[in-house]
């Protein structure tokens, strides 16, 4: 099992979960995990036990991607983070959060959220300019993502029954 840690810029740990490294090629890794009970999330609704994480990660990328299916194996949505590149080692994948994060629906509908929190965040622990406009630049890219409906596991998703999902990542 590997130990992923979200962290603050101030490098405060802010969530930590365990998940399953299934794949790693080049500077992506994948894992895949599933959450042990219910959780009521403020954007993103109830998450039933079971829901099924697919996590993509890219050592060189300032964002990530999960991928969150119900447990009747439904696409549920996509949720990405922009983040500086996390760094991976001794079962541990850490990434320092910046904040903005874009919930895309499985039609492709989205909605950029926690600009305010980026904000907030970027005055107390002073952002520097170049963060800044790296995060700038990290929507952008994940945002013509979305438009093109190329996020990961999009052409399996439409293609895959459920039961080969875990399994074709």
């Amino acid at each position: 099992m590997i130990t992923v840690n979200s962290r603050k810029y101030d490098g405060s740990i802010q969530r930590t979960w365990k998940c399953e490294l299934v794949q790693r090629s080049r500077s992506l890794l994948i894992f895949v995990g599933e959450f042990d009970n219910d959780i009521e999330h403020p954007d993103l609704g109830h998450i039933k036990k079971g829901t099924i994480s697919y996590e993509y990660y890219w050592l060189d990328r300032w964002y990530n991607i999960f991928r969150f299916h119900e447990p009747s194996g439904e696409l549920k949505y996509f949720y990405c983070n922009i983040n500086m590149p996390p760094k991976f080692g001794d079962d541990v994948l850490d990434y320092v959060d910046l904040d903005i994060d874009v919930l895309v629906r499985p039609d492709f509908s989205y909605v950029v959220l926690d600009r305010h929190d980026y904000e907030n965040n970027a005055e107390l622990f002073g952002y520097p300019v170049e963060l800044k406009a790296r995060v700038e630049k990290a929507l952008s890219e994940v945002l013509e993502l979305v438009s093109a409906r190329d996020l990961p596991g999009v052409p399996e998703l439409f293609a895959t029954s459920s039961e080969d999902l875990r399994e074709s990542v």
